[in-house]
């Protein structure tokens, strides 16, 4: 089964040269000191993450993701294959685990021949079998090949407590070195289940979160376990679990009605956002597994702006962007952030997308 999206109108050049290799801190800067694009109707500006709420308003609402990242990139050996590096995305309800396996030693590639009954070998002991496709056999972008699969522990182990000794942060050749896993948590972080760290939150610190709060900005958090994001060009992304509790609801509404605007830190929070949307634009709370795609053609119901990071060429994430923002808006931006060399990738640069 083919599930090749349609590729985003948004059309630049690719960003090799221009790509975070290291967080910002490891190049003299705080977290709230990298670059802030600003985009809206009256046109781009260029400032610091610490100039944020110059560029909000009294009575907004910014939505950010409590989740915290996992150490969840671990080696592994697969008999006939040899040593594969194991991503390990997410906990599924009835025990299972999605992974994903990518070629040793520096994760540079999905290995797609995966089969079922196939069985890898973790440190210390633990060992996995593949049992299915993840969702489904074939949902690769060209329907060729799994690089997602449903994944069962044999015997009685832990794999949670397993990644905690032994695992990494999930982590890419782009990069450096290898970092902590303090580096790839947000200061909103408190409950852990991502795969991946919610990057958008990254450049928030404690004193922009009080400054903020006295400007009259209110923070609400939703919860999205993100799951790898290492998608092939045009690949939808996976099912993710989320909750948005009563309160962010009720804060959601209260800031719609007395003509505030709702902004997400993250394409995570738009799409737990809008998972939770009513037909007629009010949220309501709700949690679970949520597999929408936002695209332009699907519009949003509730999310008013976005801060995000930079995304690559063709990335599905770039849909849900046009979709808040627009596709001639979108366009602009990342015109503007090509041409001032911003920087890609979870430690980069950052842009406030604000819809008409």
């Amino acid at each position: 089964m083919n599930t090749r999206l349609a590729a985003p109108s948004t059309v630049f050049a690719s960003p090799d040269n221009n790509t975070a290799a290291e967080p910002p801190e490891h190049r003299g800067l705080r977290r709230d000191e990298v670059r802030l694009l600003v985009a809206d109707e009256r046109g781009i500006s260029h400032r610091l993450f610490r100039e944020l709420p110059e560029h909000l308003r009294p009575g907004d609402l910014l939505v950010v993701n409590i989740s915290a990242t996992l150490p969840g990139e671990v080696d592994g050996r697969a008999p006939g294959r040899g040593p594969v590096v194991v991503h390990v995305a997410s906990r599924l309800d009835d025990g299972q685990w999605v992974v994903e396996l990518r070629t040793a030693p520096d994760a540079c590639c999905p290995i797609l021949d995966g089969r079922d009954g196939e069985v890898i070998s973790l440190p210390g002991g633990i060992r996995l079998r593949l049992f299915s496709p993840y969702p489904r056999a074939g949902s690769s972008p060209t329907g060729h090949g799994n690089r997602l699969w449903r994944a069962q522990l044999i015997g009685a182990a832990d794999l949670g407590g397993h990644l905690a000794r032994h695992g990494r942060p999930i982590a890419y050749g782009y990069l450096h070195a290898r970092y902590g896993l303090d580096e790839y948590q947000t200061v909103f972080a408190t409950r852990s289940g991502s795969a991946e760290m919610p990057s958008a939150g990254r450049p928030f610190t404690t004193e922009l979160v009080t400054r903020l709060v006295t400007a009259g900005i209110t923070i609400a958090p939703i919860t999205l376990h993100t799951g790898v994001s290492s998608q092939d060009a045009g690949e939808a992304p996976q099912p993710e679990w989320f909750e948005v509790p009563e309160p962010t609801a009720r804060l959601v509404n209260v800031t719609r009605s007395a003509g505030g605007r709702v902004v997400a830190v993250g394409t995570t929070v738009t799409r737990a956002l809008e998972s939770a949307a009513e037909s007629g634009g009010s949220v309501s709370p709700r949690s679970g597994w949520t597999d929408l795609v936002i695209t332009p053609e699907h519009g949003v119901r509730v999310v008013d702006g976005l801060i995000t990071g930079w995304h690559n060429p063709e990335a599905s994430h770039l849909l849900l962007v046009e979709a808040v923002a627009g596709p001639s808006l979108t366009q602009r931006a990342y015109d503007a952030a090509v041409a001032h060399r911003y920087l890609w990738h979870e430690f980069g640069d950052t842009g406030l997308l604000l819809a008409r």
